[in-house]
Formats: C-alpha cells, structure tokens, sequence
C-alpha cells in the first residue's frame, strides 16, 4: 500500500488521539481506548494479510471506536476548558478525532 497525505494525515490524527488517551494513565479506561486505537490504527494500515483482506470491515469498526469515543466524551467528558488540565486534553483529542472521521471518510470515498 501506498501512503497517501490522506493516510499519513489519519496516521497522525489517530496516533495524537492515542497519545493523549494514554497520557491519562493511570485511568484505565482512558489508556485501554488510547491502546485501541493504536491497535485498530495497525490493523487499517499495516500489511496483515487477514486484516487487509476484511480492510472494509476494519473502516467500519475504526469509524464506529471514534464515534463512540466521541459520544461517550460528549456524555461523562468534563465539558469545562482549562488549558493545561485533563479536560483540556478532551477537546484536543476531539478535535484529532474529528480530523481522523473527516479522512477517513475520504480514504473510503477513494477506494
């Protein structure tokens, strides 16, 4: 597969949405969602020949994670910003999160 500045562009949105998930340790939860997202980010692009061969399937479930993360911010997230705290590292990971649907959505439309 060749890396596209589509595919580098969610390469690095779901690696700084990872990253800041992780960064929460020791929230176990928090740093579970960050690990799966690195590991739905190796099963998309790395050439895995089980994974390549179910690569739409793999769309859906990295899309469904993110949204899910998304809503699930939106319900128990702290809503209140004050830079340099972990409610600040909510919006910066929607944000990161957001960027990622918004390519993938173009990675699917491309395929």
């Amino acid at each position: 597969m060749k890396l596209t500045s589509t595919h580098i562009i969610i390469i690095v949105s779901n690696l700084v949405t990872a990253f800041l998930h992780v960064t929460l340790f020791p929230d176990i939860m928090f740093t579970l969602n960050g690990l799966g997202f690195a590991g739905l980010l190796g099963a998309y692009f790395l050439p895995i020949p089980f994974f390549q061969a179910r690569k739409n399937l793999v769309w859906w479930v990295l899309t469904g994670y993110t949204l899910l993360t998304m809503l699930l911010w939106v319900i128990m997230g702290q809503k209140v910003f004050t830079f340099g705290t972990s409610s600040a590292i909510g919006y910066y990971a929607l944000v990161a999160e957001i960027v990622m649907l918004i390519f993938l959505w173009i990675d699917k439309k491309n395929s």
